[in-house]
């Protein structure tokens, strides 16, 4: 009896060792340089498991269902609130995040909207929702003056319809695509009236039918390859995309643009889950990404603009400098922030979106 509860001990010291000794990040696909990952495991010692997703409901029904299993996850802004609001995360411990004095206070204002106080995560990157094209086809196809910066390029019918031969593919995120179809027509982006919301189905299904696929990763290597012509995307993706047709001297030129009528600005937060199985590895996670060099080296390989305003001096001039990644004032203040759907209206716009993937 006595050796039996002496190895249960034992056995249970040595896991505990061994979550000690490892961190599990879930984050999204394509989205930190892979040498950072190295860097962290030879300055601390502790074994990183990286994990992807590719869509917010992914992470969202993982959170909801518990017992993750990670100590780091990276949802959007809108999603930490409800996850938030249901438990689904712990506040982080100031005083082992030493790096936080390098946030952006800019950034960290609007972050406040759907963390309170930003107790509950940082921020890794934002950007903007918007549209990716291959200048020379649609150009080729719609002529010179085609609305490339325009939701006209993709929410009228007679330019989807002739943009269907080059390749056209939309974000497989109702809470991005529903807020541009409300902004297009002149609607609030932010509406939870399912009213107003029913009025995003028409102009969503009027195009549907010319949209080769809804994916959220997929249209990154199919732009820049030019195996299709439009994408409504995230800027870093189409920007690494236009990164990746240069790279390639494939002759395809990518361009991104935030719509003229009003771009989504999106937040993506790094935060701990409550049942994460070694937060304070977690901990030194985070206060690892809040350095400013290494945030830097995040951004200039996905493209994407950072919460951390110690990173700028380390940004590439391509990062920094390009103002589809950094906007000027004035585009900054033509962008619209949404908040999390109720339950019962995110019931609403989940089965609207599940119509028009279908097209029936």
């Amino acid at each position: 009896m006595k050796t039996t509860l002496l190895s249960s001990v034992a056995a249970f010291a040595l896991t505990g060792a061994a979550l000690a000794d490892e961190v599990r990040v879930y984050n999204w696909s394509d989205y930190i340089d892979e040498d950072l990952l190295t860097k962290f495991e030879e300055e601390t010692g502790l074994d990183l498991v990286y994990d992807v997703f590719d869509s917010n409901e992914v992470l969202e029904t993982k959170m909801l269902a518990g017992s993750s299993g990670y100590d780091i996850v990276v949802p959007s802004g809108t999603f930490l609130q409800r996850q938030i609001s249901a438990g689904a995360f712990q506040k982080l411990d100031a005083s082992k995040l030493p790096n936080a004095e390098n946030l952006w206070d800019v950034v960290e204002a609007r972050t406040m909207q759907y963390d309170p106080d930003n107790a509950y995560s940082i921020n890794y990157m934002w950007g903007t929702t918007g549209i990716g094209v291959n200048v020379g086809k649609v150009q080729e196809i719609l002529g010179e003056d085609a609305p490339l910066g325009s939701l006209d390029l993709v929410f009228k019918p007679e330019n989807m319809e002739k943009l269907q031969a080059c390749g056209v593919h939309f974000l497989d995120a109702p809470t991005e695509m529903v807020p541009a179809a409300l902004q297009y027509i002149g609607e609030d982006p932010d509406s939870h009236d399912p009213d107003v919301l029913a009025k995003a189905e028409p102009i969503l299904m009027g195009v549907r039918p010319y949209v080769q696929k809804f994916h959220n990763s997929e249209y990154i290597n199919a732009l820049a390859n030019g195996d299709i012509c439009v994408a409504f995307g995230w800027s870093g993706d189409i920007l690494q995309a236009r990164d990746r047709a240069a790279e390639a001297e494939n002759g395809v030129e990518v361009a991104y643009n935030a719509p003229s009528e009003g771009a989504l600005m999106w937040f993506d937060q790094m935060a701990i889950p409550a049942d994460a199985p070694n937060p304070e590895g977690a901990h030194v996670f985070l206060n690892f990404i809040l350095d400013a060099q290494n945030m830097a080296q995040a951004s200039n390989y996905v493209y994407y603009a950072n919460g951390n305003a110690a990173s700028q001096e380390f940004l590439v001039e391509d990062v920094i400098g390009d103002p589809a990644i950094y906007p000027d004032e004035a585009t900054l203040e033509n962008l619209y922030t949404t908040t999390p759907y109720p339950a019962r209206v995110q019931r609403t716009v989940t089965r609207m979106w599940t119509k028009i993937k279908s097209g029936t």
